[in-house]
């Protein structure tokens, strides 16, 4: 365990942002869940309401650091890739 000031505070710290980020982490994963759900029932309206909060969920995720950019970029374009297959499929 620590024993200086500044190295206990680090370690409320720690406990702090590992919760902070394993939030976030949930709430991204929880959001690309229920859009892979919504695409593999075939519901293109759900589909697309869930794409849009989902990339918000995935854009925000960037800005708080729990994904690096290009993992985000390669996520929405292959979740776009299949809403659009989707869609297509329908019409």
């Amino acid at each position: 365990m620590a024993n200086h000031v500044s190295s206990l505070k680090r370690a409320r710290q720690t406990v702090t942002r590992t919760a902070v980020n394993r939030a976030n982490r949930t709430r991204v994963r929880s959001s690309l869940r229920l859009l892979r759900e919504a695409l593999a029932k075939g519901d293109v309206k759900a589909a697309q309401a869930q794409y849009r909060e989902t990339v918000s969920t995935l854009d925000k995720s960037v800005q708080k650091g729990v994904l690096h950019d290009n993992t985000v970029s390669r996520y929405k374009s292959r979740l776009n890739a299949r809403l659009k297959a989707l869609a297509t499929a329908k019409a």
